[in-house]
């Protein structure tokens, strides 16, 4: 409890009162730049560049001591990690890779401004989303612009509706990756590997939401992760 309160406390814009947020402007920009498959046209985005600046300085204006359910909580970091991972790739379009900048550690640069300091993506993923809310699927619908990515949902994490769209990005992303080669052996995404204690049994969590159902002492292989730009 006392870690949680101290993380509230510390990153206390990203808890704000979400259930006040608009999103109207975000979901406009999001429907209007990413595609169902969840690639974005980063070239037509940058010409509008301005707005998305705009709905970020929105968000950092949210009242850092109005928190809300939990719902609103998440709902509100998901869109805040993804609408300034959108920034990141714009302010330095053309790219080929989110990993070309910082030399490959764009996620440690302190870059998100909230509660007059400054985080990075990996403080908003790995020292509030994982730790407070401890929700595996929250890997799907977090986005780090590249190939190998959950795809950018192209709507707006709304919280009255965050726990069905959780649970339909979750199984979109994999019933569309996971596939078994020939000796029975199942390959799957590095993100089960790099988030493997967030996912408990890998399989058994698989199974959740796969068509096929896999054997519990089924061999795993991690697909090579594909670092290119989800440009359009």
């Amino acid at each position: 409890m006392k870690i949680k309160l101290l993380s509230i406390l510390l990153f206390g814009y990203l808890m704000s009162s979400a259930q006040k947020v608009d999103y109207t402007a975000y979901s406009k920009l999001l429907n209007q730049y990413v595609n169902e498959s969840g690639k974005v046209d980063y070239a037509n985005l940058k010409t509008n560049q301005r707005e998305l600046n705009k709905i970020i300085a929105d968000f950092e204006k949210q009242d850092v001591w109005k928190l809300t359910r939990s719902e609103d909580q998440l709902a509100f970091c998901i869109n805040v990690y993804n609408a300034n991972t959108l920034k990141l790739i714009v302010d330095h379009y053309p790219i080929k890779s989110i990993t070309d900048l910082d030399n490959g550690k764009p996620w440690d640069i302190k870059r998100v401004k909230g509660a007059a300091q400054l985080f990075s993506l990996n403080q908003i993923e790995n020292e509030i989303i994982r730790p407070i809310f401890k929700d595996p699927r929250v890997h799907f619908a977090l986005n780090c612009a590249a190939i190998s990515c959950p795809p950018l949902f192209n709507k707006v994490f709304l919280p009255d509706e965050l726990n069905n769209q959780l649970e339909a990005r979750t199984k979109k992303f994999i019933q569309s990756t996971i596939k078994q080669d020939k000796t029975g052996k199942i390959i799957i995404s590095k993100i089960f590997e790099w988030y493997k204690t967030d996912f408990g049994d890998v399989i058994s969590f698989i199974n959740k939401y796969s068509i096929n159902h896999y054997p519990m002492n089924e061999a795993i292989q991690y697909q090579e992760y594909d670092w290119k730009l989800n440009e359009k």
